[in-house]
This record gives C-alpha cells, sequence and structure tokens, in this order.
C-alpha cells in the first residue's frame, strides 16, 4: 500500500480524512451509542452493539474503490461526485454473511430507512443499488476491496446476527441512528464543525433534586394559590410509582413546571435513568421553561446551556456540508417541541433518526400532552411509546390541565383502532386534585359571540373591555394583520404581537416584555395579539381574554392565560369568529375542531376541562378521514414501511425551510462556519412552497435567507404583508 486511502477528501481548507481514521473513529463512537442506548434495553445490549460494529467497519467499503479513490484524491477535477456508489459494498459484504440488519444500516446510512415491503420484492437486490450494472461491478471487486479493507484493519470479524426478538421497527430505528450519528459526528469534526470530544455533564438526579428543592424553598406559598402550589410540589417530589406512564391533570397555575420535575429527578434516581426529556407544544413557551430548569438545576462549575439544552428548530440536514447545523439531543434535560420530538421518532431520515439513539433510558414529561399531537397520529405515537417504555427503559408524564386520555377513547375503541392501555397511575393523589379543581372553579366565565366580526368591528370590541387584554387567532397572517390595525388605531404602545413569524430570539424579547407589563398594575390600556403559541405553559395573567373559534381544548387552555391567579371577579373568555377578509387567514385545519365547539355553545353546554373528552370523541366521530388514516398509519407500520410513515406523520401539515433574518449569521452560513444554536435563535420556518413567492435566497444546502422586511414587531409579516399591498396597489384593489 504505497498511499493511505481516503474516506473523504480535501475540502474549504480542511485536510483529507484517510480511511483509517474516519472508519476507526466511526466505528468506536457508533458502539459506543449502541453500549449507552443498549444498556437500558429489556433484551441486553449485545444485538445493538454488533449492529453497530460491523455497520460501522463496512460502511464505507466502497470508497476503496479504484474510481472512488480517484476522485477522492483529485476533488477538483471534472468528476464531482463518487462514480460507483460506495454504500452498495458494504452492504453486500454483510448480506453475503446473512447479517441483514447491518446490511440494512449501511443500506440507509445516506437514503434512509426503506419502505420494507417495496424492498422485499426486489428479491436478490435486497438493500442493495438499484441499477444491476452498479451491482454487478461491486460484485465483482468486492473480493478485492476486502482484502484493501483488511489492510487496513487486520483484526476484522464478522459474526453471524441474531434475530432480535422484542419490536423491530424501533430496533432498527435506533441501529441506524447510531450508526448515522457516529458518521455524520465524524464528518463534521474532519472538516472543522464539530470538537472531536462530546463533553456532556451528567445528570446527577440526587444532586439537582436537592437544588430544585431549595429553589422551590425560596419561592412565595403564603396564598392559598401558593400552599396548594407547595403540596403539589411535595406530592409530585415523593410519588411512588413502579410502571411506565404516570398522568398528572392538574390546572394551570398548580406549578406543574417544578413539581413534575421533582418528580422526573426522584424517577430517574431511583431507576437509573440518564437523561429527561420535556417536551412542550410550541416553541414559544420553551424560553420560559428552560429559564427556570437552568436557575433552579445547574449546579455549581456548571455551564447552564450544557445542562439544560433549548432545542426547537425542526430543521435537520443530510448534505455534509450542512450537518454541523442539526441539533442533537446531547444534555442531560432536554426541552423540546412536541414537532422535533415526534417527529424525530417517526423519521427514516439519518439527519434525524441520529438524535433518537439517546432517548433510551430517560424519563420524557409530555406537558398540555392533549395538544401534542393532531388527533390522527395519535395511535402510532402510542405504539412507539410504549416500545420506549417496555422495551427500553423509558418512563412518561402525560400532563395537562385538560388532560385527555386518549388511550381509553370509546371513539377509538368502536373503530377497533387498537391501543395498548398501560397501566397509568395518577401522580397527583385524589384529594389534592379535588382541592386544586375546587381553586379553579369560578377563575373564568366563558361567553360566545356568534355574529361574526369585521377587522375593524374586532378590534374596536377587544379594545373596549378591560385591560390588559390577551387576543388568539388561528393564524401567523391573521395575527399580524390584526396587530397592526390596533397600533394604527390606538398606537404601538397599546398591542404588542407574539407569533412565529417572529425569530425565537425577538419572541423571547416580547415575553419577557409582556411579563414585565402584566406586573404593572398600572399598565393596563393594552393588547396582546397572538397565535396559539401563547396557549399552553405561558405564565401570563390578563384581565379579559378573546380566542377565535378553534378547538375546546384550546380555548381553555387559552382560558389559563386570563385571570391565572384568581384575583379577578368575573373575569372574561370570549370566542368570537371572524368576517370573510382576504388579509385575515383561515385554517381549514381547525373545521372539525370548531364545528364541535360552536355545537357545545350553541347548545348552551357549560364549558370546562370536563368536557375535553367528549369533545376528543366527538371530533374523531365527525371526522371520517381521521380514522382512516389512523388505521393506515398503524398498517404501515407493520409492514415497515418506514419512508411513508417518515413523510405521512407531520405534527405540522407544512413542509417548511429555516429563513435566517440575521445578514451577519446569513454571512457566516455561507462560508460553513456557525452554528445551530445561531440559527435557532435567528430565524423563521417559512412553507417551502412560498420560497420563490417571497424571494427566499438559498445560502446553503436546505439554508435560506429571508430578504424582503423584517422587524421586531410583527416578524417576517411585516415583508409579506407590504409584499401584497403592493400587489395589491399594481392591480388596483
Amino acid at each position: 500500500m504505497t498511499e493511505e486511502y481516503l474516506a473523504h477528501s480535501v475540502k474549504e481548507g480542511c485536510p483529507a480524512q484517510s480511511y483509517r481514521d474516519h472508519v476507526s473513529a466511526v466505528t468506536e463512537r457508533s458502539v459506543q451509542y449502541a453500549t449507552e442506548a443498549g444498556r437500558y434495553c429489556a433484551l441486553g445490549s449485545a444485538q445493538l452493539e454488533l449492529v453497530a460494529r460491523q455497520s460501522g467497519q463496512l460502511h464505507d467499503l466502497g470508497k476503496l474503490d479504484d474510481e472512488n479513490q480517484a476522485v477522492l484524491r483529485n476533488p477538483g477535477g471534472k468528476q464531482r461526485h463518487l462514480p460507483h456508489n460506495h454504500v452498495d459494498a458494504g452492504a453486500a459484504a454483510l448480506l453475503s454473511e446473512e447479517n441483514l440488519y447491518s446490511a440494512l444500516a449501511v443500506y440507509s446510512h445516506h437514503r434512509g430507512l426503506p419502505n420494507m415491503a417495496e424492498e422485499g420484492n426486489r428479491g436478490n437486490a435486497l438493500f442493495r443499488d438499484i441499477h444491476p450494472a452498479k451491482r454487478k461491478h461491486v460484485d465483482e471487486s468486492l473480493p478485492e476491496l476486502l482484502r484493501r479493507h483488511s489492510e487496513v484493519f487486520p483484526l476484522l470479524t464478522v459474526e453471524r446476527e441474531q434475530p432480535y426478538d422484542g419490536d423491530l421497527n424501533e430496533f432498527l430505528r435506533l441501529a441506524l441512528s447510531c450508526l448515522a450519528d457516529a458518521d455524520h459526528g465524524d464528518t463534521a469534526f474532519a472538516y472543522g464543525q464539530a470538537p472531536e470530544e462530546e463533553d456532556m455533564p451528567a445528570l446527577r438526579a440526587g444532586e439537582r433534586l436537592a437544588a430544585l428543592d431549595q429553589y422551590v424553598s425560596g419561592l412565595s406559598n403564603d396564598s392559598e394559590r401558593g400552599r396548594l402550589r407547595g403540596k403539589m410540589y411535595v406530592a409530585c417530589r415523593n410519588a411512588k410509582i413502579e410502571g411506565g406512564f404516570t398522568t398528572c391533570d392538574s390546572p394551570v397555575g398548580s406549578g406543574k413546571t417544578t413539581a413534575v420535575m421533582a418528580h422526573l429527578l426522584k424517577q430517574a434516581q431511583e431507576r437509573g435513568l440518564r437523561r429527561i426529556f420535556v417536551v412542550l407544544p410550541y416553541t414559544t413557551i420553551i424560553r420560559q421553561s428552560v429559564r427556570v430548569y437552568r436557575q433552579a438545576l445547574t449546579l455549581p462549575g456548571e455551564d447552564a446551556n450544557q445542562v439544560v439544552a433549548e432545542l426547537h428548530c425542526r430543521a435537520d440536514f443530510q448534505d455534509w456540508s450542512t450537518r454541523y447545523l442539526t441539533s442533537l439531543w446531547r444534555a442531560p434535560i432536554v426541552v423540546t417541541t412536541a414537532v422535533a420530538f415526534y417527529e424525530t421518532m417517526a423519521s427514516c431520515q439519518p439527519a434525524s433518526l441520529r438524535r433518537l439513539h439517546e432517548l433510551p433510558g430517560s424519563a420524557i414529561f409530555v406537558d398540555e400532552a392533549h395538544n401534542a399531537l393532531p388527533l390522527k397520529l395519535l395511535p402510532l405515537a402510542w405504539c412507539w411509546m410504549n416500545t420506549m417504555a417496555e422495551e427500553w427503559r423509558c418512563y412518561w408524564v402525560l400532563a395537562s390541565g385538560s388532560l385527555v386520555r386518549y388511550w381509553q377513547l370509546d371513539s377509538l375503541r368502536r373503530a377497533q383502532i387498537s391501543m395498548t392501555n398501560p397501566n397509568a397511575a395518577e401522580l397527583v393523589p385524589n384529594a389534592l386534585r379535588t382541592a386544586l379543581a375546587n381553586y379553579e372553579q369560578g377563575r373564568i366565565c366563558y361567553h360566545w359571540k356568534p355574529e361574526a366580526l369585521r377587522l375593524q368591528e374586532l378590534v374596536s370590541w377587544v379594545q373596549n373591555a378591560p385591560g390588559p387584554r390577551l387576543l388568539i387567532v388561528n393564524t401567523v397572517q391573521s395575527a399580524a394583520v390584526i396587530a397592526e390595525e390596533f397600533s394604527k388605531n390606538y398606537g404601538r404602545q397599546r398591542v404588542e404581537h407574539l407569533s412565529t413569524a417572529l425569530t425565537p430570539e425577538d419572541r423571547e424579547t416580547v415575553i419577557q416584555r409582556v411579563s414585565e407589563r402584566l406586573d404593572d398594575e398600572t399598565d393596563t390600556d393594552w393588547t396582546l395579539v397572538a397565535t396559539s403559541c401563547v396557549e399552553a405553559g405561558g405564565d401570563f395573567s390578563f384581565h379579559s381574554g378573546f380566542r377565535e373559534l378553534s378547538s375546546l381544548l384550546s380555548l381553555v387552555q387559552a382560558a389559563g392565560r386570563v385571570n391565572r391567579n384568581g384575583k379577578i371577579q368575573g373575569a372574561q373568555m370570549w370566542s368570537f369568529v371572524l368576517a370573510e377578509d382576504s388579509r385575515l387567514k383561515k385554517n381549514p385545519a381547525l373545521d372539525v375542531s370548531v364545528r364541535v365547539l360552536r355545537e357545545y355553545f350553541e347548545g348552551q353546554l357549560p364549558i370546562s376541562p370536563a368536557l375535553s373528552t367528549r369533545a376528543m370523541n366527538d371530533e374523531i366521530v365527525r371526522d371520517d378521514s381521521c380514522v382512516k388514516t389512523m388505521a393506515h398509519l398503524l398498517e404501515e407500520e407493520e409492514f415497515r414501511n418506514f419512508q411513508n410513515i417518515c413523510r405521512e406523520f407531520q405534527v405540522i401539515d407544512a413542509d417548511t425551510i429555516p429563513a435566517v433574518v440575521d445578514s451577519a449569521l446569513a454571512r457566516q452560513i455561507t462560508y460553513g462556519k456557525s452554528d445551530w444554536q445561531a440559527l435557532q435563535k435567528k430565524s423563521v420556518s417559512i412553507r417551502r412552497e412560498k420560497v420563490k413567492a417571497w424571494h427566499l435566497n438559498k445560502i446553503a444546502d436546505g439554508v435560506y435567507q429571508w430578504t424582503i422586511g423584517y422587524d421586531n414587531f410583527l416578524g417576517y409579516m411585516r415583508g409579506v404583508l407590504e409584499e401584497e399591498r403592493l400587489k395589491c396597489d399594481f392591480l388596483d384593489c
């Protein structure tokens, strides 16, 4: 061997990486991840470790081909891509030993897990390149490739895999997760985009629980609400739970943020768990929880940002040039969104799945669990959650002030939708739950305005209510249009705006300003115009509330931001509908929910959290497509059609891309010099279909720059509304 074989060529000032170094590092990382995850596997770690080792050793075998090496040594030549599929050789070698799991991992580590029903029909081409001529080339050169590999790694041994006796779908996803994370991580290191060592603090559950106890002891509890919160904390902290699931239906303001965290830390300590996840429905409320957790749980000498990770960017990147922008679950406590969490579980793509191996051995707090997923996705997600509880030692807490135990819904049972019914314990004792519910009664009076309101009518009506006021609508554009109208009519000081049209960094500023204004008892004549992102988890207390007709669950959650402390007599929460207006956009995904809630108002049913289960049953019954989708997804999972599941399991039914609003950051990303934290802070999510219409500029693979108007009041909707006005003026509309 006259010169070393290469795995990666010279790129952008970074030296080439040898085949030896890359394969050694990937194998080591992959086995490490498998060992860490396998420690929590009910069936032991040996099978996952074997697949991780063998797929790591052979994942890039095809790069040893002469023609591939020629391109790797001369990346500036005419041939910019490897002429031969470098994945196919490793898959072929593993298939020859009947190691199907390892072969599938190698086959999938760039393309993603396939639809197994289709793959099974390919006969001898199973897990191989689709082109016969390319397979033939690999088959003929395979002995030489293996010889070269043995020169580099003379101690290579291949062992026969045994069938996995548990849930094979999750096993295969985890196997690919270990390999993909190892491969992507080492490649990012080779190109100077990631550190070689992954220095992550340990959970240290007992110490963090003591720190949380001290933090909570310093909070005020001299009011009735404060005393109830204190009892809630003690009850959750000391609860004795043995199963894999617990429910908590305590109402708003009962202190779930700290009480459930105390419970999770105690359970992690007793069960030997390694990580805690807090899964929230909206990006807007993550920062508030993160701020509390970082303040309460960071131990002396630690970096709070490493202890509590704040992850809500949906963007995952497959291309080598942007992989470093993918956020990972590398922290003892991870606070993330339901979108990012569940779409990772559903994914077949390496860029997303690379996080999944961090999940085994975790305690997971799904807050506002009723709102975490669309109804149609619940049964399949429930299957995954049960598997992670039973086979991978995960512990789940499902909480909400209007909790629906959806695994027990009559409508699903009648539709023969199978949902495992675990022994889910109640976290809070009945007596305390009753006391909390009694305190909640009378806090809010629900009202219904059946007449459709035009823009100016809505603004005038809301303005005349006692302030401060909360106004929630169903779309980002409607919120921006209404906020702008308030500003024009009553001045900028009398309106705040909060939606995902703002970057997370700007949303945090708005939330801080809103909190300060709510604390000022003399500052009352103003309105927060927002989308549903403000409904769950926000520690806000407005005098009056207005909610565009949506679901009953959303209404109850929105009411949790009004008279939160119970100090106002007769506080009102109004529901309304908007008149047809080209500027005020409708959300058609809410049609069934709107129809159900309208029927409740028209039938004069008392609105309360007690209606939550009935509302979800009624929505399922009224939407035939919902049950059909549930059954279809369960069938796709049964047949291991991974690509179909990945495509169809969409928590938010939109294909979005990150758009950077900061020009300096955009320049850095263009040169591959930023990180995922900066991208998360200074970008917004835009529907891919709008890239051309809104003039977005592509700056890297999957990353764009926002080029039209943006400000910290209306966010990217400033530019959108200006574009629409220009178009309207041009057409004289």
